[in-house]
Parts: structure tokens; C-alpha cells; sequence
């Protein structure tokens, strides 16, 4: 699998930084960590800036990642290899990415709810949001519904989202909104929810604001949550 793009008109300095670029996508793409890392370092020896990189280069070959697994023409650890390529990529932008204050798209808390302890898929959702320009706070796995209240009146993100791998742990779910009801912060989020036994139907049941039944599909649902394009 390639990443093309067309050079246009573009100046040849040009052409050989996206040239860079292209190959950091297709290393996030092929799972080729080591070589994300070298790459995320050459493109920035040459001067681009932080935030280029990320979108240009990590977050193309993620989206690419996102759209293959969404057609099921990419598997769980192909996907697996992907997120690891562009965490190695991120340890070396995201100080620099600070430093610039570049703002994120949005901002998502992210765990797996209470009495469930699967997290490949949430961090595989985790991976993908951040290749999006999310930021994003995990809170990790067997997450009480208190905890996710407590993230949002730190961190103020609006979307929360919740993983149920079993479905003995999806009525933890309709916890997590029930208590932001109660606390009277459920008109401040928008609530997305997710794992292998959740439905659009078990979704609309409890009053939440989004389904995604694969992590690419949430990414497009964050967005689409927050009203970007």
C-alpha cells in the first residue's frame, strides 16, 4: 500500500519535504516504528514545523490506517503496529508541539467504564483520535463513573467517551450519563460510547450522543459531535 500525492506546482524544496513527509506516512501506515522516528526527526531538520508533521505526515498515514480498517482491509494488530509507528512518532513532536502552543482539534476524555479491564480497542481509539489532532485524556481502564466527572472539571473536554468490551459492563455506561445528569453537567458533553456488544439501538436506549462501532469510526464521530469538518 501507498500514499500518493500530486506535486503540482510546488517548489522542488518543497517536493523533498513532503517527499519526507510521504515516506513518515507510509512508515505509520506499514507499522514501521523505528523508521516513524527517524522520519518525525528528519522532517524536522528540515525545518518544518511541528504541526506540519503531525497532520502531513503521522496523521495522513493514520487517517489512510483509519479508512483501511473501517473497509476491513486492515486488522486489529496490522492497526496495533500502525499506533505504535505513530507513538514513536509523537514522543518526538509532542514536546515540541507545546512548545508552540499549537491548539489541538478538540479535546476527548477517554476510558473503559467501571468492572471492565479490555484496552486494546480504547487505545487503539486513543491512537487514532490523537493522529486526528485531538488531545486526549485516557483514563485508562475499570473507570467509575465518578472519575470521568472528576477529568471533565479538569480538563473541560467535551466529549467524553466510553468503552464496553462485555456486555455485563454496559449498563456502566448509562452510569457515566446518569451521574453527569446528576451532577448537572450533561448539557456541557457530548457522550460517545463504544466496544464490541454496543449497538446504535442500546445507544439511542440510554441517551447517548454517539455510536462508533470501530475506532475510525470514532474519530468521525467525535468531529461530528464538536461540528468539524
Amino acid at each position: 500500500m501507498e500514499i500518493s500525492t500530486q506535486d503540482g506546482e510546488r517548489s522542488m524544496a518543497e517536493i523533498m519535504k513532503s517527499g519526507t513527509l510521504e515516506k513518515l506516512a507510509q512508515a505509520v501506515l506499514e507499522g514501521a516504528a523505528e523508521d516513524a522516528k527517524r522520519l518525525t526527526e528528519k522532517a524536522l531538520s528540515e525545518s518544518l514545523p511541528p504541526n506540519t508533521v503531525l497532520v502531513e505526515g503521522l496523521s495522513a498515514g493514520m487517517t489512510v490506517v483509519g479508512g483501511l480498517f473501517r473497509r476491513n482491509e486492515m486488522f486489529i494488530p496490522e492497526v496495533l503496529l500502525s499506533a505504535r509507528a505513530m507513538r514513536f512518532g509523537m514522543e518526538v513532536l509532542r514536546p515540541l508541539l507545546a512548545e508552540t502552543g499549537a491548539k489541538p482539534v478538540g479535546k476527548v476524555i477517554l476510558g473503559t467504564v467501571a468492572g471492565d479491564l479490555h484496552d486494546i480497542g480504547k487505545d487503539i481509539v486513543h491512537m487514532m483520535l490523537e493522529g486526528a489532532g485531538f488531545q486526549v485524556f485516557n483514563l485508562g481502564i475499570n473507570v467509575e463513573a465518578h472519575k470521568f466527572i472528576e477529568a471533565f472539571q479538569e480538563h473541560k473536554a467535551p466529549v467524553i467517551a466510553l468503552s464496553a468490551l462485555l456486555s455485563t459492563t454496559m449498563p456502566q455506561q448509562k452510569a457515566v450519563i446518569e451521574a453527569f445528569e446528576k451532577a448537572g453537567l450533561r448539557g456541557e458533553v457530548k457522550i460517545l460510547i463504544g466496544g464490541a456488544p454496543v449497538t446504535q439501538e442500546y445507544a439511542d436506549k440510554i441517551g447517548a450522543d454517539g455510536f462508533a462501532p470501530d475506532a475510525a469510526s470514532a474519530v468521525l464521530k467525535a468531529k461530528e459531535l464538536l461540528g468539524i469538518s
